[in-house]
């Protein structure tokens, strides 16, 4: 007899297994529906009964066991034994009572009472037993036995990626690519709704999705902070904090451009931010305009920079500084040359001049087109924002009180050397200057040098050398007595610092001058992850005319006189040559060419020095500086428009110091810092599932194990001082948990 067909009609609110098969869950009883007509029900925590009845429609062949598996998210080895069992001795089988073993006396009642109450709240097995203090194998019997029964999981039916492509491939018939949430985009679109709710969905492998562990890391160092006031409006589907969260995610997962990220799949970063995908290159460009608009990034960094300081006053005590060339290969626009030291050359590009911390998290920077130099961009610019925006600073009764105290220090490298501008600083703002010494004079004893044990900032114990003296440098009433510190190396250099910093040892002096490589670090390590040195702006503007450069006139006349001056050299080192070795008069001939060629070099000589009179004084009546108003039209440049790489440059800022945050938390014995970033840029790009539960109000990512199992003992660590944070995701009232892949069952 050929079997009945039953029209694939399933009751509403029902989750589907087959085309004819549901279940309709409730929390206090499961019904299983064949089309419109009930067929079994049983309580959602009766396991028994769930083997049961999920057996017997396999083996009907109303359904297969992969759909039970992926319904219901059971483990397909309790399927296949449930089956088998059914098989083998009927519903008789489901009821035999259990062995009795021998045992039992370390897991009491009371004990299997709390340890069943810890399960229902979804704790793990280690945990459980770590709290009732028995052994992890002692507790995994228990629930092999029966006298412990886990939860079991009830969440939404979790899309994979491929089942998520199909849909964001069929979306682009409708809206375009991975659109499927018409509605919020509509009401969007006509103003009716302004930023999308984050609402998100059960996914697996999403991804990236590791990077949804540094969301609360992000937050806490000023993802948001100020935004809403200072940042420019936004309107529309993609709120200020979508775009903000996208650029930090893009930073950590090492999406240097914002082109790059037309090659990964929209609507998979949507799943991380609860969105059905992230807006377009050219959207995201658009908002970052708008987020930019009339100087509002310049506005937010600077009000990140004092947020840092005041979160952390005392690595705000002592300030590196230093200049860093971005150079720019577009065609927009001819910027001035500038000299990279990195590449040994005079390139075109812009001047970035950096205040890290002791440490090298970055505080802020200070923009500059025309290099003015950084003593010059040290009193207009610096210096003043430092005043205003360091905390804790002593008031002028404790610096009148104390001689020896200072402000705060700054720590730069020989380009700062300026005994002039020492005391200024000193006299002026009683501010402490650190630097190498740019003109040591003997060598001292090697006797003046002892060991001594520094501490860096970081924390590293180092041995070095070191030997101090007071010195006088600069002349006149130009002149400081500074502090000069050597440190004797292994092969007997000594590198020497001045500073005027007069309070504390000199192995604390050494510890600040010396730690300078973090900043240096700092440089190399954005180039290579996060691209800070791109400059991708696609449009520029004229700068203020009022604005320095160097007189073109005059740097055509000083490079005149320079080739004057070594073709001067040239000849009178062959004259002075010809005149102490001169031709012997017994061959006519020679000697009356010798003499030929003697005059012709004289004459040149004299020609040549006529010429560099000349233009040494024509030079310095030639003004070095111009007004960029004064240039002329073939000599003007352009700045490139500032906002949006401004803004990028802030969010990658951010996402630095989350980073480094995170990596402090994973520095244990056997990892270091360097090894702990390692492990964080691997976290970050690994897929995740994402799984909220709205009755429990959680957002669980359950990250993909890494490679190693010392990893993921460390993203194990990490977890666990993350889940105690108990951090919200904004907008929703999911509490965010992180698990690694596997450990619920661990």
């Amino acid at each position: 007899m050929s079997p009945q067909l039953i029209l694939p009609l399933i009751p509403g609110g029902s989750t589907q297994i087959t085309d004819v098969l549901s279940v309709w869950r409730s929390e206090d009883k499961w019904t299983y529906f064949m089309g419109m007509n009930p067929l079994y029900s049983h309580h959602p925590s009766d396991q028994r009964a769930f083997n049961i009845h999920t057996s017997m429609l396999i083996d009907t062949g109303a359904c297969r066991p992969i759909d039970i598996i992926n319904t219901f998210s059971v483990a397909k080895s309790n399927v296949d034994r449930a089956l088998k069992k059914y098989r083998s001795e009927g519903l008789d089988g489901f009821f035999k009572p259990r062995k009795v073993r021998s045992g039992g006396t370390v897991l009491t009642p009371e004990k299997l009472e709390k340890a069943q109450q810890l399960l229902q709240k979804n704790r793990r097995r280690h945990e459980v037993a770590e709290e009732l203090g028995v052994p992890y194998d002692t507790l995994r019997k228990a629930i092999n036995a029966g006298r412990l029964v886990m939860p079991p999981e009830h969440p939404e039916i979790a899309t994979s990626k491929s089942a998520r492509d199909l849909v964001d491939y069929r979306a682009a018939e409708g809206m375009g690519t991975a659109c499927t949430r018409v509605a919020d985009r509509t009401l969007a679109a006509f103003g009716i709704c302004d930023g999308a709710i984050a609402r998100f969905e059960p996914c697996l492998d999403v991804p990236n999705g590791g990077a949804l562990v540094a969301l609360p890391a992000l937050l806490s160092n000023g993802l948001m902070e100020g935004s809403k006031e200072l940042l420019g409006g936004v309107k529309g589907y993609y709120s200020c904090f979508h775009v903000l969260l996208l650029l930090a995610f893009m930073g950590l997962c090492r999406i240097k451009t914002v082109e790059k990220l037309r090659g990964y799949t929209p609507g998979e970063f949507g799943k991380m931010m609860g969105l059905d995908r992230v807006p377009e290159v050219r959207c995201l460009r658009k908002k970052m305009d708008e987020l930019s608009a009339s100087d509002a990034a310049e506005k937010w960094a600077l009000h990140l920079s004092k947020f840092w300081m005041e979160a952390d006053p005392d690595a705000a005590g002592v300030l590196l500084i230093d200049g860093h060339v971005r150079v720019y290969h577009g065609g927009l626009t001819k910027l001035p040359r500038q000299f990279v030291s990195r590449e040994k050359l005079c390139l075109r590009g812009i001047t970035d001049f950096w205040v890290n911390d002791a440490v090298g998290r970055p505080f802020f920077m200070v923009q500059k087109v025309v290099d003015a130099g950084l003593l010059n961009v040290l009193r207009s610019d610096i210096v003043p924002r430092l005043l205003n925006d360091v905390p804790n600073q002593p008031s002028d009764e404790e610096l009148a009180a104390n001689k020896n105290l200072c402000r705060f220090v700054m720590v730069f490298d020989r380009e700062g050397y300026s005994p002039d501008f020492f005391r200024e600083m000193w006299e002026t703002h009683r501010i402490s200057c650190i630097t190498y010494h740019k003109y040591p004079k003997d060598t001292w004893s090697e006797d003046c040098f002892q060991q001594h044990e520094v501490r860096m900032p970081s924390g590293e114990i180092v041995t070095m050398r070191l030997a101090e003296k007071e010195v006088t440098i600069g002349t006149g009433k130009k002149s400081i007595q500074v502090r000069e510190v050597r440190k004797l190396t292994e092969t007997g250099h000594q590198t020497s610092l001045i500073s005027t910093c007069y309070e504390g040892p000199h192995t604390l002096l050494a510890a600040r001058m010396f730690t300078r490589w973090c900043q240096e670090n700092y440089f190399r390590y954005m180039i290579q992850h996060f691209g800070i040195d791109l400059l991708c702006e696609y449009g520029t503007e004229a700068p203020d005319d009022t604005q320095k450069v160097i007189n073109p006139a005059w740097r055509d006349l000083n490079k005149l006189c320079v080739s004057l001056k070594q073709k001067y050299r040239y000849r009178s080192g062959a004259f002075a040559e010809m005149t102490l070795h001169p031709q012997s008069e017994e061959s006519p001939v020679q000697y009356e060419k010798w003499l030929v060629k003697k005059a012709a070099l004289l004459e040149e000589i004299q020609n040549y020095e006529h010429q560099m009179i000349e233009g040494k004084a024509l030079l310095k009546e030639t003004p070095k500086h111009i007004n960029w108003a004064q240039l002329e039209e073939k000599d003007r440049f352009h700045r490139l428009l500032p906002g949006r790489k401004r803004l990028l440059d802030t969010v990658q800022m951010i996402a630095y110091r989350a980073e480094t945050a995170m990596a402090a938390l994973l520095v244990e014995p056997t990892v270091d810092f360097a090894a702990a970033r390692t492990l964080l840029q691997n976290l970050f790009v690994a897929p995740s599932d994402i799984i909220p539960d709205p009755i429990k109000k959680i957002l669980l990512v359950r990250v993909h194990s890494a490679s190693r199992p010392a990893a993921n003992r460390s993203f194990e660590q990490l977890f666990e001082k993350l889940n105690a944070v108990q951090f919200e995701y904004p907008g929703t009232d999911l509490r965010l948990v992180y698990e690694l892949s596997g450990s619920r069952f661990e």
